[in-house]
């Protein structure tokens, strides 16, 4: 089906060609908003008019003399200093809304031009250890955003950059060669068994790290052998990769989140190619030796004392860390992946390293102007006191406890709701409520923002919470149940009440939503685009009787209006990874 055209970007059209007939040779932007006068008001004449010292009430007439009102516009009028307010007719509003209902899988909303591939970093663990609620805004707004950029066109892969290198796993091989047997094969295990044995394990390794010099000579030279492929080495590496995934895999489907094995590519996965970065950086001059070390300096950076602050790419000891993985990384993705965008949804604290780094890239010509790369630093999550989220104990809290919780918390509500489900079925509910509570408290939030977790807040029936959107998409669902053989059908011929016109202009204006959230990485536009239209439909349904309408054809149209939000609804929380039950 062809994409519909939203009755703001159709009205914008005209505004803009009469502001530039009005104004020969200057590009109008009419810059429409919702107004409590009229459906839309364009307020971008007084701008215009002062950069064309022109006065802007007489501007602001003359693009009026030039609009022809009609099938969409019913009418144009000049108010205060120069805005005009714009009042849609009720035939474009439903015949645009009917083209959407026709197109269910899209609901009208077109696949842009020009798509590109964006890499997306984000959901990034560690091995052997256990996920905390540290990890929860990586994973939940990176697969937002994936979802988002999907929908407009875009081609996106993900990338789990997971720790999986390092000292520390000197230690745990060392511990299970000198203890064979201690970590069972990772198919044999669950989740939580997996992380069980992996934490023993660790725990284990540690304490005769901490205690036995000799063992901790050992380790360091195992360290030596995972870097230089030792078979034996890295077979046992593998099982600590393997069990951890069986761990991991628990906890994303928990989140109802997918991650594929092969988009999972750790800190390992470079190893053999940092090398090869370092020479390059060498050899081109962006990084140069400094005591030993190969390093990049930049004249904006600098710490204590004014002095710069470099980016280490090798240590003196010949050792990688951090920056040669991450600039590694970026040449696959871009030579291998062909990637046009990398967006990386990092802890906003590794901001000025990601600069470095990205600033590195574009001098060694890895990044450019057909290449970006955009670092979606995120704030903290903190407890309802604006503290740090922490245990009573001070302790980070366990990603898989939070979330337990919330389904929990959530069982509680569904149960005192339910009417007609089983346990079973309340059971199903709470987990997709639960859930969701959690991830829309995150993606309501702008993602640079630090945010309360508050579980009482975000199972609330009330106020701006995935639960309030739900129970508005499961009330639809019994409406349309309820209907039995009158069916939703669009009546472009009906006058609309003011509670109907609202809705329906907020329901055209979906795929705009979804396109500028996706351009600014801005989920929580989405987030606010569905609070509000469940609040429209609040609205609606107070003022508007469905199924005792005053007429047949009356009772059809709102039934459509209701099954279009519910479609709508559905779509939009689809986006952001989260479920609308039908029932609750």
């Amino acid at each position: 089906m062809a994409p519909v055209t939203s009755i703001t970007a159709n009205v914008n059209a005209q505004l803009s060609d009469a502001l530039t007939a009005a104004l020969p040779g200057t590009v109008g932007d009419a810059l429409l908003r919702r107004s409590d006068r009229a459906d839309f008001q364009a307020n971008g004449i007084l701008a215009l008019a002062k950069k064309a010292k022109a006065n802007p009430r007489e501007l602001a007439a003359q693009v009026v003399s030039r609009i022809t009102t009609g099938d969409v516009i019913k009418d144009i009028e000049v108010s205060g200093p120069g805005f005009l307010n714009v009042t849609i007719t009720d035939k474009a509003i439903t015949g645009n809304l009917a083209q959407r209902y026709a197109d269910p899988d899209r609901l009208g909303v077109p696949r842009k031009d020009g798509a590109g591939v964006t890499v997306i970093d984000y959901a990034q663990p560690n091995v052997a250890k256990e996920m905390h609620v540290g990890h929860l805004r990586s994973a939940v707004i990176g697969d937002a955003l994936r979802g988002m950029l999907d929908f407009t066109g875009e081609k996106t892969i993900g990338r789990h950059h997971i720790g999986d290198w390092g000292t520390q796993f000197g230690m745990l091989i060392q511990y299970l060669i000198e203890n064979p047997g201690e970590l069972a094969p990772a198919s044999e295990v669950d989740g939580e068994q997996a992380m069980s044995n992996l934490n023993r394990v660790y725990k284990a390794s540690r304490a005769v790290f901490d205690s036995d010099d000799g063992f901790k000579e050992r380790a360091r030279k195992r360290v030596v052998a995972l870097q230089s492929g030792d078979k034996e080495t890295l077979d046992l590496w593998q099982q600590f990769v393997d069990e951890s995934k069986v761990y991991f895999y628990s906890v994303f489907e928990k989140l109802d989140m997918e991650v594929r094995d092969d988009e999972i590519v750790g800190e390992s996965a470079y190893n053999d190619l940092m090398p090869q970065t370092a020479r390059l950086l060498e050899e081109s001059g962006v990084a140069v030796r400094s005591e030993g070390a190969l390093v990049v300096f930049f004249d904006d950076i600098r710490g204590k004392d004014d002095q710069p602050v470099p980016l280490i790419v090798q240590k003196a000891d010949g050792g990688f860390g951090y920056a040669a993985s991450d600039l590694t990384a970026i040449r696959n993705r871009v030579v291998d992946l062909h990637a046009t965008t990398l967006l990386y949804v990092v802890d906003v604290r590794q901001s000025l390293h990601f600069k470095m780094v990205f600033e590195t890239a574009r001098r060694a010509g890895w990044l450019g102007d057909e290449v970006t790369a955009h670092n979606m630093g995120y704030g903290t999550v903190l407890g309802a006191d604006g503290k740090p989220f922490k245990t009573r104990e001070g302790e980070t809290v366990k990603l898989e406890d939070l979330l337990d919780e919330a389904v929990q918390r959530a069982a509680e509500v569904v149960r005192e709701k339910a009417q007609d489900l089983t346990e079973d079925e309340i059971q199903e509910r709470a987990a997709q409520v639960g859930i969701g509570a959690v991830k829309y408290a995150d993606l309501s939030t702008s993602p640079n923002r630090d945010y309360k977790f508050d579980l009482d807040q975000m199972v609330s029936l009330n106020g701006d919470t995935s639960v309030y959107l739900q129970y508005a998409y499961a009330r639809i669902q019994s409406i349309l149940r309820k209907a039995g053989a009158v069916r939703p059908s669009a009546h472009p011929e009906l006058e609309l009440a003011p509670a109907e016109r609202a809705l329906g202009l907020h329901l055209d204006a979906f795929g705009d939503t979804v396109f500028e959230a996706a351009a600014e990485y801005a989920p929580h536009k989405l987030a606010a685009y569905l609070y509000q239209l469940a609040s429209l439909y609040t609205s609606f349904y107070d003022q508007c009787p469905v199924l005792k309408a005053d007429t047949t054809d009356q009772t059809e149209n709102r039934l459509f209006l209701c099954d279009l939000t519910a479609r709508t609804l559905h779509q939009g929380m689809a986006l952001l990874g989260i479920r609308t039950p039908a029932r609750l």
